[in-house]
């Protein structure tokens, strides 16, 4: 692997600046008073009692968000990778910068998700300023005076149904006051599954944890290969076997069946815990009385959002990456590139289709050959075949 240039070194330091600049701007947010929208003192929504000691506080929440997938990257990184696709020969060095490598996209990956989801949920708490369920707990409103602090309702028609600002709160603590005015959305819910749902992806990524599926290119277009049994025709693939039959051979058509199979389910169960810790904190906003129901559903699915976005901006498709992130950038577009360049990729850059050192530097040769054979003429004419390495994985 040839030596790393400064300036691509130093643009991917650019991106974690980036990054902390927009967790910045999120706390910038967090600590602008919120808009607090008018309500009414006979609203049941909001006279749930306020809980002092939340089940998930700010603090457990960072570590279950941030330490504790950022803690399980940098094990995965530094214990399982190259993995067996590795030669246990390679030297130290290429083998500790794909390691050095994985870990990086590993970690940007998660600070940018985590950075973004406070950003917009701060910056939405304040634009909406929702009342929380236990906003009139907070507010200790002076019930005499009501009609003082009223801003509409209909108090000819329905005795005391008024709408009134927040100055009628008698809480002395403003901050008290002003968190009861930041129900949408939930940060627990958002910042919790942009955290764990990250790191479930990146698991599920690592272990090859995906739903069996069909290759998006077909092997044969005999009905023989929809059969419940092989025939004569028809020969069930060889695990063992490096490469796959060529299509294009008659007695050597792979039945639709074989062409893929379900993972080990014990494998579903790293995924499964971080979404199962997201959404017990979910839950715990609403038995807290902290949020709406809405609130925490739209939280989460923005947290669901943003880790995808943020997964996919430094890793490879979990059905087609064997598990790998996306190489880095072209250094001569390392801090940017022009309309109609195309994309950041190195395309410039030289390989050994055969060499697996440059596998264990750059990434998955899978990836690779699947994307030699895609383009080649002879695997669009049926006689090529792909290698049981590029037949693991397609998302």
């Amino acid at each position: 692997m040839a030596t790393t240039s400064r300036r691509l070194i130093a643009s991917y330091v650019f991106d974690w600046f980036v990054i902390l600049a927009i967790a910045a701007v999120g706390a910038g947010f967090w600590r602008v008073t919120p808009y607090h929208r008018p309500f009414t003192l006979v609203d049941p929504s909001i006279a749930f009692p306020y809980v002092e000691h939340e089940t998930f506080s700010i603090g457990v929440l960072a570590v279950l968000a941030l330490i504790f997938p950022g803690v399980t990257i940098f094990l995965v990184s530094m214990i399982f990778v190259p993995g067996p696709s590795g030669l246990t020969w390679a030297p130290f060095g290429p083998t500790l910068r794909r390691k050095l490598w994985e870990l990086h996209t590993g970690w940007i990956g998660l600070a940018l998700t985590l950075a973004l989801s406070f950003m917009f949920t701060q910056g939405m708490r304040n634009l909406f300023g929702r009342p929380r369920p236990d906003l009139l707990s907070r507010c200790d409103p002076d019930y005499e005076n009501q009609a003082d602090y009223a801003l509409g309702g209909f108090p000819q028609v329905l005795n005391g149904l008024y709408l009134v600002s927040s100055t009628i709160c008698r809480q002395t603590d403003k901050t008290v006051l002003n968190e009861g005015f930041a129900s949408f959305p939930s940060g627990h819910a958002s910042y919790g599954l942009a955290g764990l749902f990250y790191l479930a992806l990146y698991l599920a990524s690592k272990l090859s944890v995906t739903v069996p599926y069909l290759l998006p290119f077909s092997y044969t277009s005999s009905s023989s290969s929809t059969h419940a049994f092989t025939t004569k025709n028809t020969t069930r693939p060889d695990s063992s076997s490096p490469t796959l039959p060529a299509p294009s051979t008659q007695h050597h058509q792979i039945p639709l069946r074989y062409q893929s199979a379900a993972p080990p389910v014990y494998l579903l169960v790293p995924p499964l815990i971080p979404i199962c810790l997201a959404i017990y904190i979910c839950a715990t906003r609403y038995t807290d009385f902290r949020h709406h129901g809405f609130d925490i559903i739209f939280g989460a699915l923005m947290g669901i959002v943003l880790s995808w976005f943020g997964f996919r901006m430094y890793h490879l498709p979990i059905r087609r990456g064997d598990g790998w992130s996306w190489g880095p950038r072209s250094e001569g577009k390392a801090f940017g590139t022009l309309l109609g360049s195309g994309g950041y990729g190195d395309s410039e850059r030289k390989r050994d289709d055969n060499n697996h050192r440059g596998d264990l530097e750059w990434g998955a040769g899978t990836s690779h050959e699947m994307n030699r054979l895609g383009s080649s003429a002879e695997y669009a004419n049926g006689t090529a075949a792909p290698s049981s390495s590029a037949r693991r994985g397609m998302v």
